[in-house]
């Protein structure tokens, strides 16, 4: 089979992958992938021959369409420096591609072998205490590394080399989740490279010390090689320095997927790439830099256990992972069947809420279906594990669930290349997150991701679509933009967001937003002079609670209560719209209006909770123009759109009730307890 005809297996019908092939001259989805991908990661270097023959037979009874493979076989394709072993992973893919299964082959570098390390333990990972961490688990050696990056594009080379053309292949996963476990190292080889990066990044020894503020404490560098990674120190480090690290790690980290991917950009032109993010938890890379590298933006999502409403943390993530991508299409590469093995409480998944998990992700965009993994291991340290083909076998019930998902993403075929709209924006960002976390705040309890959640939670109370954005990006589109939690913003995000609602838009912004610039340091003229033009206000002080305390404050007539925070705050053409009533700014304003330009922005200068957010969203909701759905609590009805007009529904029901769900254009929806409902609306049908 020639390079032209995989090619011509690409399905760039809808306009976003064309874009992508037209901007990039790649393929942007796999290969040979039609209708709606579904599968998990195969691992068939556990199992004997007569079990791959069986297992590929019940990959066709599930109606698996792509399996990945290789993630963790360095040591069985080159168990010695040198010495291939191909005949068993040749007999796989024949398997499979007779079966008509697709391929994603992975790069093994998350499990570099035995002989690596004992060639090189200088290549181990390094802690912040200066241990070299041994072999034996997940992850990957020093990012830094010479000899890994080496190694890694070797055995990338060897594979592309081997089965670049392989009719079967239809994706390239590079590694295995980046960031998790290894995201950062402090081997001599990271703090040279870090050394090296700080003077790249900041232009000068001078402007290194500018940037990170060494007056302070005495601790300006006076020659290159003072620079030093943010090892322990008796107090607090430079939290500058700090954020510089986390970027330079980052960093580090994505140039080791560009080494691998360049190699399989080389070699096999006609294939995409992909790496499996972690988008909400894994906190230590920045994705928005890591989206436009990949072919294909993936996932790997798990529910938190201890969560009792976890399927609201599901659907930010879905939607965070589809905002990387830019509204295209996505992959959901890894998700459970059930219970995972590495929580405190491994909480296995009621009957239904498989089914129910994997079509929230694609109701928020993902094209594929994909779990960890398709037959449980026996042994290791993922053994209790859950898997599309459990220990208990096919006489299981998730056995039949799984069997019952395929069929049910085979109806759902036409759902392919659609897509989701949002008039709401969630501002997202990594390097503010970084920031925030670090340690001498006002207060530790101040979470960005609790209060971005929370924020989040009330619009998908309410039942309004939400994307996530960089403060840089864009936002005309958006009706509304959110700001729960932006600590740090860029002159450029605090220009954006200023023009935005100058505009005509409209934006709220939660408390302790605008404080520092780029390099965490605070601007001079206040505490949020980054937007106190746009809010009309300055913060004199932040007020941080006791722990315990509560503050009472009026907003719209209503009474709400503050946990965590107030800030004393004086107005400078803004509009009080909430007060406190009592707590250490009684009296004083809670809550603001301003009228900037065509458009308007708020600021809420306190934590509240979902309920209580609802009366601060209400003027927003008002003046751009969105209605709070009624639906049934713990009810959500996701939109997917097709070119042509079509309306693609779907229903979840996250209570133990059956609910009648009312649609426009089309007839009810009749959802069972704990189950799923679609409904295909044409576009002639005119929405009553």
């Amino acid at each position: 089979m020639t390079r032209d005809r995989f090619q011509s297996l690409d399905p760039s019908t809808p306009s976003d992958r064309l874009e992508h092939a037209q901007r990039t001259g790649r393929p942007s989805w796999p290969l040979g992938a039609t209708g709606l991908v579904y599968g998990g990661d195969y691992n068939p270097e556990q199992w004997t021959r007569e079990t791959w023959v069986e297992d590929v037979h019940l990959m066709q009874e599930a109606g698996v369409t792509m399996v990945s493979i290789g993630m963790f076989s360095w040591a069985s394709i080159e168990p010695r420096r040198g010495e291939f072993h191909w005949e068993w992973l040749d007999e796989v893919f024949a398997l499979l591609h007779e079966a008509g299964i697709r391929v994603d082959l992975g790069t093994p570098t998350a499990a570099p072998p035995a002989w690596f390390f004992r060639e090189h333990p200088e290549a181990r990972v390094v802690d912040r205490d200066g241990r070299a961490l041994g072999p034996g688990s997940r992850g990957m050696a020093c990012p830094s590394s010479p000899a890994y990056r080496l190694a890694a594009t070797g055995i990338t080379r060897a594979l592309a080399e081997r089965y670049g053309d392989h009719p079967a292949l239809a994706l390239w996963h590079v590694h295995n989740e980046y960031g998790a476990p290894v995201g950062e190292s402090f081997s001599r080889f990271a703090q040279d490279a870090f050394r090296d990066w700080a003077l790249r990044r900041h232009g000068s020894l001078d402007a290194v010390n500018a940037a990170w503020g060494t007056a302070f404490w005495g601790q300006a560098f006076g020659v290159p090689e003072e620079i030093h990674a943010p090892l322990p120190t008796p107090s607090m480090q430079n939290p500058s320095l700090e954020l510089d690290w986390r970027r330079f790690s980052s960093e580090q980290i994505l140039e080791c997927f560009r080494a691998e991917r360049d190699v399989l950009h080389e070699l096999t032109p006609h294939v995409p790439v992909t790496t499996n993010f972690m988008a909400h938890t894994c906190p230590n890379i920045d994705l928005w830099k890591w989206a436009d590298e990949v072919d294909v933006v993936s996932n790997d999502h798990y529910l938190i256990a201890a969560d009792a409403r976890n399927f609201v943390e599901l659907a930010l993530d879905a939607d965070l992972t589809r905002s990387l991508a830019r509204g295209r299409p996505w992959m959901l590469m890894e998700h459970s069947t059930s219970g995972v093995n590495w929580q405190g409480r491994n909480v296995a998944k009621r009957p239904g809420e498989m089914a129910r998990n994997s079509l929230s992700h694609v109701g928020r965009g993902a094209d594929a279906v994909m779990f960890f993994q398709w037959r449980a291991s026996l042994k290791g340290a993922e053994k209790f594990h859950s898997a599309m083909l459990p220990h208990a076998g096919t006489s299981s019930r998730i056995w039949r669930e799984v069997a019952e998902l395929g069929a049910q993403l085979e109806e759902l075929a036409d759902l392919q290349g659609t897509r989701v709209h949002a008039d709401v924006a969630i501002l997202w960002d990594w390097e503010s997150h970084w920031a925030q976390d670090l340690p001498w705040r006002p207060a530790d309890d101040l979470s960005h991701r609790a209060q971005i959640q929370t924020w989040y939670e009330r619009l998908w109370r309410d039942h309004i679509a939400v994307d996530f954005a960089h403060p840089e990006d864009d936002l005309s589109a958006y009706r509304l933009v959110l700001a729960p939690a932006s600590y740090l913003l860029s002159d450029a995000a605090a220009r954006n967001l200023e023009a935005y609602v100058h505009d005509g838009g409209n934006l709220v912004v939660g408390p302790f937003s605008g404080v520092v610039d780029g390099e965490d340091g605070v601007r001079p003229g206040g505490l949020n002079a980054a937007l106190a033009p746009v809010l009309g206000l300055e913060v004199h002080e932040f007020c941080p609670l006791r722990d315990g305390d509560e503050a009472r404050l009026v907003l719209d007539g209503k009474p709400l209560r503050s946990r965590l925070w107030c800030e004393d705050l004086q107005l400078r053409g803004a509009d009080a719209i909430g007060s406190y009533t009592d707590g250490p700014v009684a009296e004083g304003v809670a809550a603001t209006r301003h009228a900037y330009g065509d458009g308007a922005a708020w600021y809420l200068a306190s934590d509240l909770d979902v309920e209580d957010l609802a009366a601060m969203f209400s003027g927003p909701y008002l003046a751009a123009g969105l209605t709070a759905r009624d639906l049934p609590e713990d009810v959500e009805l996701l939109e997917r759109r097709a070119e042509d007009g079509t309306r693609h529904l779907i229903a979840l029901n996250h209570t133990a009730q059956p609910v009648t769900v009312s649609v426009d254009g089309a007839a009810p929806l009749e959802v069972p307890a704990g189950g799923v409902a679609t409904a295909r609306v044409p576009a002639s049908v005119t929405a009553g």
